[in-house]
């Protein structure tokens, strides 16, 4: 059994202590494994149709491909995953259109809109879309991680810098949202791929509940509690004894223990993340972060003497070496064998040029590989992880240039060393000279 059907989930919603209808709304679809929470905005109950068209119009469109969501999560490869995360992010557009159209139409509905955080599992994977500041959590080994990031005007401040926590703290509309589905007839929508594991859990929550939570670590109580029913209500009465000023959504999923095959999977996921975290590119990413860089670095197996990359070829891969050993050639001098956590052709990440060595599996070998349109596509929509990735990899580069400062200094030394030939054989004489000839010279 797959853990998208070994799934329990549970779900609770409450009208809150300050307002006097409910706009939140969410969805579970144990069939499909699909869920959503969208909290809606707008006047005369605006935004409880915004959530309703956005939670029900997804539910359709995926729903409609659920053959080709099953067909393509029993595929291997990359571009199956990126297929369903495509056919997730066309759903929320179309939810988006919908609700900018009924808006339209309806001058009472103007400016109506939902915030919206959806997970759907499919095979060894969870698909994100999310939009605004509901939020998703994942419990995996003992650690809470937010897996999603807020719109809000609070956290691009943050982001950027500009103000400290305190002088945020002071602006008048810091709560506010920089996106929401149907405010326009598209938006941008952030999307990311999980693997996932057994004993996995994810917790959906609309802002009511997550506003009253000051750090992940306060939601372990919940998480561990056996009776995830009995663990949503709870969540639900911790929002309104802390002033339920808004409507509060909790949504529980929890994957069971899977197969051999799934434990496997995460040793290797472990292994993949450490190895990943140990190299001073990604050393300074937060847990977010790092599964985003996850998402696009793809495993490959090498078997004794096989070609890595070829000198002179061009390449666009960097490869970190997860298990086994490599050999680096360069014409027929040996540079170098590399492990376990080292890496190779990271200026492949950066611009296209013929590769300057070979490198070949001396025994059966698994590569992490990191292409350069993900490396890019990273750089082009995670702005503060774009900073972050380019000043370490300045850091690595500075690391090379004096390495090769290093060497050409030594080389130096050597060319210029004084020759003590005749100092070591004071006797000998030069083989060019007459006397060595034979004659002499009058």
């Amino acid at each position: 059994m797959g853990l998208s059907e070994n799934i329990r989930f549970y779900a609770a919603t409450d009208v809150g202590r300050m307002r006097d209808h409910n706009e939140d709304n969410y969805l579970v679809d144990k069939k499909l494994a699909l869920f959503v929470v969208a909290d809606g905005m707008g006047g005369h109950a605006a935004g409880e149709v915004a959530s309703a068209l956005a939670v029900r119009i997804i539910h359709e469109e995926l729903r409609k491909e659920r053959d080709l969501i099953e067909n393509k999560a029993r595929s291997d490869g990359r571009n199956p995953l990126r297929e369903i995360l495509a056919l997730l992010e066309h759903a929320v557009q179309r939810a988006c259109a919908r609700i900018h159209e009924e808006a339209k139409a309806d001058a009472t509905k103007r400016g109506m809109g939902t915030t919206l955080s959806a997970l759907l599992i499919a095979g060894a994977y969870g698909y994100i879309a999310h939009v605004g500041d509901s939020r998703i959590y994942l419990l995996r080994e003992g650690r809470i991680q937010q897996v999603t990031e807020d719109h809000t005007v609070y956290n691009e401040l943050l982001k950027r810098g500009k103000l400290t926590r305190d002088q945020i703290d002071k602006v008048a509309q810091k709560n506010a949202i920089t996106r929401a589905v149907g405010v326009y007839e598209r938006v941008e929508v952030d999307t990311l791929t999980i693997e996932v594991l057994p004993g996995d859990q994810f917790l959906l929550a609309s802002d009511g509940l997550h506003g009253y939570i000051a750090h992940p670590a306060e939601l372990e109580p919940f998480f561990e509690e056996e009776d995830g029913a009995v663990a949503t209500s709870g969540l639900i009465d911790l929002a309104n004894r802390k002033g339920g000023k808004d409507n509060i959504t909790a949504v529980l999923v929890r994957l069971g223990q899977g197969d051999a095959r799934d434990s496997m999977r995460a040793r290797m996921l472990a292994l993949k993340r450490d190895v990943l975290a140990r190299m001073p590119l990604f050393s300074r990413l937060q847990e977010r972060e790092m599964l985003r860089i996850m998402q696009v670095a793809e495993v490959q197996t090498y078997e004794p003497g096989q070609v890595v990359v070829r000198e002179g070829d061009r390449g666009d891969e960097l490869f970190i070496v997860l298990s086994g050993q490599v050999r680096i050639v360069r014409g027929d001098a040996v540079l170098s064998e590399i492990g376990t956590g080292e890496h190779f052709g990271e200026m492949a990440l950066i611009r296209a040029m013929p590769r300057s060595a070979t490198a070949t599996a001396v025994e059966e070998s698994e590569l992490i590989s990191l292409r350069r349109a993900d490396f890019f596509e990273i750089l082009r929509k995670e702005h503060e992880l774009a900073v972050k990735l380019l000043w370490q990899f300045l850091g690595v580069l500075a690391d090379r240039l004096d390495q090769t400062s290093r060497d050409l200094t030594e080389a130096r030394e050597v060319i210029a060393a004084e020759d003590i030939t005749d100092l070591i054989f004071p006797d000998t004489e030069d083989p060019g000279s007459s006397s060595a000839q034979g004659g002499t010279r009058s």
